[in-house]
């Protein structure tokens, strides 16, 4: 085993390129960067390479500590920025005490550390139904914004109130996705998607009474929309919504 200090990819790609490290301390870099074993978790330090984003941390059930040596594992694979989603604020205070670069949105309970910020790519709508549907809105939005692109966030427009909605259509025309984001019935998305010519995610959310089953009748509506170009992604997942429109949205590159 070649004994050499554990550095970032581009660093070491340099250093190869150079002669100041061999092929094969590179190949041993390798290794050691493609997974940290924290004991509690195994963090992909690949999956920027792979995927284009880092590995996103699901905060709930896990504690600050936890959460701030992941990130920081992270962090070592030099992306533009690290998310740790579901984080209460009591967790994010003592996290943002170790990481005080780190911004903490407290509605979407993300926490968001940008490391190398990047000019906004293209246009992504994040469209919320309701108020109360705001969490999950705000969640994908600032998640996409981390992702590299540019996103408007547009709220307030359920088709209860139809006009609302008509209202914005020239601006919403514009984005080269959208992700909409509703609860109750959630009808939304499918009106939008007969409307607009553009991708469309959606996204139920928990929101309602009784008979919305947490979100799983909103889920079934927009899983048997007959509108075409619509697709969806689990209750209240507003970080899967961001990572499906930022794919897309990245497309022409």
């Amino acid at each position: 085993m070649v004994d050499v200090p554990l550095i970032s990819y581009r660093t070491l790609l340099e250093n190869v390129q150079t002669g100041g490290l061999s092929v094969e301390q590179g190949l041993e870099q390798l290794r050691h960067i493609n997974t940290d074993a924290l004991g509690f978790a195994r963090v992909d330090r690949h999956r920027l390479l792979r995927t284009g984003f880092a590995e996103v941390v699901y905060g709930e059930g896990k504690t600050a500590q936890q959460i701030i040596a992941i990130m920081q594992s992270i962090a070592e694979s030099e992306p533009p920025a690290v998310l740790a989603s579901r984080v209460s604020s009591p967790t994010a205070e003592l996290v943002r005490e170790a990481i005080p670069e780190a911004e903490y949105f407290a509605r979407a309970r993300l926490l968001r550390w940008t490391l190398h910020p990047t000019e906004p790519h293209g246009r992504i709508a994040v469209v919320c139904a309701g108020t109360t549907d705001l969490p999950v809105a705000e969640e994908a939005f600032y998640a996409a914004e981390a992702m590299g692109n540019g996103v408007q966030l547009t709220v307030d427009v359920g088709v209860a109130g139809l006009p609302r909605l008509l209202d914005q259509l020239d601006a919403l025309k514009e984005a080269r996705v959208l992700i909409v984001v509703a609860g109750m019935e959630g009808a939304l998305p499918s009106v939008l998607a007969g409307l607009i010519g553009k991708p469309i995610v959606a996204v139920p959310t928990s929101v309602g009474y009784g008979t919305s089953f947490g979100g799983l009748s909103a889920l079934l509506t927009m899983l048997n929309s007959c509108s075409l170009g619509l697709s969806v992604v689990n209750i209240d997942n507003g970080i899967g919504a961001a990572y499906a429109a930022s794919k897309i949205n990245h497309l022409s590159e």
